[in-house]
């Protein structure tokens, strides 16, 4: 699990050099004023898009390639499990069989010293207060003995059978108690697992929200600057018209004649006398090109004004994508912190879960078993 997450975590940081280095080519073209152009990078846009769909479908398949091992992991932890309670259970009842078989006590030469029956087999001291052998040189009656010995010992073996009934019924309440735990705690693992899915079901579909939403403002942008790009272009070619125009009909070119009307006449022309255009004139003229050059000088203002709008709205844009997959990051690390929490804290509760079945399966030999066991133990 540690050599997934590291090659997970490299993974990763690959990608973010990636996007860092393309997002700096990207800049590199946008501010560069000799190759840059009014307007959005749609080339730049579209392979955002694809890569943003690359990305989550590489997203997608670590998502479910950590759950396949995740599955396959608690599958193997189960088996093995399973296999290790088998492997102590045939360890003691192979120690069991043997100890009976092979260990017994009466096959022991200081059996007959040790012998936890040799007092029932052995002949009572006396039978009765009327016993003949009672003498009074044999020391066997005296006074305050206890004479309902019998019946206190059935007494107390009533009493040992019924605690060792008792014993066993609260065995069963435990390991009905623990059955009823595992069942909660199954429940619970099953609902935390739904509500883990449930938020990344959410996440993919706000994801999906801010692809969508990234791609209609692009195609609105793209959409209007063709508009724009297409009202330049006839503006442009209405300014060269009138401009073609005007200094075709202009006085400059056409030479007015009313500027060399002489004495004599209308049409007559003295060359000699002829000293341009009068000062009425080139006022005028000199007023046009004033107006020329101010509405020039208005409507490179207007267009430097737009440029920077554009410019602060596709930074404005960029930094809030680069602000959304910093907090995504930071929501994926932390995701990934909390299933590594849960899952120590799983492995402690499994690993004291196994203690505790150990201690239980110990605790559940035999009284008679036990006592041999004690009893070959102190020998």
């Amino acid at each position: 699990m540690s050599g997934l997450g590291q090659q997970r975590e490299l993974d990763e940081a690959a990608a973010v050099e990636l996007r860092r280095r393309r997002e700096l080519l990207r800049r590199g073209r946008i501010f560069n004023a000799r190759i840059r152009t009014i307007g959005i990078d749609k080339d730049a846009l579209d392979a955002q898009v694809k890569e943003r769909k690359i990305q989550e479908a590489a997203e997608k398949a670590e998502h479910e390639r950590f759950a396949h091992d995740m599955k396959k992991n608690d599958k193997l932890m189960c088996l093995l499990e399973e296999r290790q309670k088998n492997e102590v259970k045939d360890l003691n009842r192979a120690l069991i069989e043997f100890q009976q078989n092979f260990q017994r006590a009466e096959t022991r030469r200081e059996f007959d010293l040790n012998d936890p029956q040799a007092l029932k087999k052995d002949r009572p001291a006396r039978v009765s207060d009327d016993d003949p052998r009672c003498t009074i040189s044999g020391m066997q009656k005296f006074m305050g003995e206890d004479l309902n010995y019998d019946q206190r010992m059935k007494f107390q073996k009533e009493q040992l059978r019924e605690w060792s009934l008792q014993q066993q019924k609260d065995w069963k309440n435990a390991l009905a108690d623990q059955k009823l735990a595992d069942d909660l705690y199954d429940k619970y693992r099953i609902e935390l697992d739904k509500k883990i899915m449930e938020e990344q079901r959410k996440e993919e579909e706000s994801r999906r929200v801010v692809c969508t939403a990234t791609k209609n403002f692009n195609r609105i942008q793209a959409a209007e600057l063709d508009h724009k790009n297409e009202l330049e272009k006839a503006q442009k070619i209405k300014d060269d018209m009138d401009e073609i125009t005007c200094l075709l009909r202009g006085d400059f070119l056409s030479e007015n004649p009313e500027q060399a009307i002489g004495p004599l006449g209308k049409h007559h022309v003295l060359v000699d006398r002829w000293k341009g255009m009068n000062q009425e004139q080139l006022m005028a003229i000199r007023q046009f090109q004033k107006e020329q050059a101010q509405e020039k000088v208005r409507v490179r203002e207007q267009e430097r004004r737009r440029d920077a709008e554009w410019d602060r709205q596709r930074l404005q844009a960029a930094r809030a994508q680069l602000l959304w997959e910093r907090r995504q990051q930071r929501q994926d690390r932390a995701l990934r912190r909390d299933l590594d929490v849960l899952n120590a804290e799983l492995s402690q509760e499994q690993k004291a879960k196994n203690i505790y079945l150990k201690e239980e399966e110990y605790s559940n030999i035999p009284t008679d078993e036990f006592y041999a066991q004690f009893n070959t133990t102190t020998r």
